[in-house]
């Protein structure tokens, strides 16, 4: 563990290597006047940061970079509580107020949102597990034809007309949509969708019509959202790290993997190798799950080099998560 003085001086390189991206002396820390201390002894806890890890030297008698190692003790120490930016929050709220649409339309307008705050590349990421049906309604349009409408855990509304030989009375509807709500509430998208009874009125026909559809006209392919990533060329110096993260972000089920595996409750924060993905070492991944009614539906992320602004991200990730999440359980 570093002493507080050490660790002061850990993050005067790492925002001056951030804001910068040239390796950081001592003069560079010692003119930040942030020390009382003299400017030997900031030099000498800069050299015992290198010889501890924290930072390496890339050049001989150039300034201090700092190093994986570095980066993830100056983002334990941080405190998500006390980061949340005033500016940013103002912004989420107000977006959240006023976007209305279907759920793909939001989810895709909430990665261009994370991508302004943080000058990031941004990713939206549904759950791929099967979602579970909340809620089914039959409504008649007109003779013979009907809406059925069915609202799933993960915010989706799906919608089919079903057009009849005949139409029927107010009461059979009203048992056509008791048969659907008892069949499918509570049920998996991809479970067994089916009646409990055989098709012996007009009610129930129109019902088992309604879950035929669900059953075979629905797919629960995973749904990605990424935004931002012209931004990513602005973050990178090496042309060849810009192209390994664009690649990287074409590639659905890469990045499908990349958020399951490190996401866990609240925000992480996954520096450089840690993540596992080989072209992503020079990245950093910022990642918040969202919940609907409780549940979790998905995942956040922005993904930017492994100088970027930590606690501007960080504070962003977490106030979109926790707006996504109540805006879509609100309806």
């Amino acid at each position: 563990m570093l002493d507080e003085r050490k660790a002061d001086v850990l993050k005067a390189v790492i925002e001056a290597y951030t804001e910068t991206a040239q390796p950081v002396g001592s003069g560079a820390v010692e003119a930040l006047k942030r020390f009382t201390v003299s400017s030997a002894t900031i030099r000498n806890d800069m050299a015992y940061l290198e010889k501890e890890g924290y930072l390496r030297q890339p050049h001989t008698s150039a300034g201090r970079v700092p190093t994986q190692k570095g980066y993830r003790d100056f983002v334990d120490r941080l405190d998500a509580r006390k980061i949340t930016r005033r500016r940013q929050a103002k912004e989420v709220s107000q977006f959240f107020s006023q976007m209305r649409g279907e759920i793909e339309e939001v989810l895709h307008e909430t990665a261009g949102l994370l991508s302004r705050l943080t000058d990031y590349a941004a990713v939206v990421v549904e759950d791929p597990e099967a979602p579970q049906i909340k809620s089914c309604q039959l409504v008649e349009l007109n003779s013979g034809t009907y809406l059925v409408v069915f609202v799933l855990s993960n915010g989706h509304v799906l919608k089919h007309t079903i057009e009849t030989s005949k139409s029927i009375d107010d009461a059979e509807l009203a048992q056509a949509n008791t048969a659907l709500n008892s069949a499918l509430v509570g049920k998996d998208l991809t479970g067994d969708l089916s009646l409990v009874a055989k098709p012996n009125s007009p009610a129930a026909n129109l019902a088992k019509t309604a879950i035929d559809w669900l059953s075979t006209g629905v797919t629960t392919t995973d749904r990605v959202y990424v935004d931002g990533a012209s931004r990513v060329v602005n973050a990178f110096e090496a042309v060849e790290s810009v192209s390994k993260v664009l690649e990287i972000l074409e590639q659905q089920l890469v990045v499908v993997s990349l958020l399951s595996d490190v996401t866990n409750e609240g925000v992480t924060v996954s520096i450089g190798a840690e993540h596992g993905v080989e072209p992503l070492a020079n990245c950093s991944l910022v990642v918040s799950p969202y919940e609907i009614d409780g549940e979790q539906a998905g995942s956040i992320a922005v993904l930017g080099p492994t100088r970027m602004k930590y606690p501007q991200a960080i504070s962003a990730v977490a106030a979109v998560s926790r707006q996504l999440g109540e805006s879509l359980s609100e309806g």
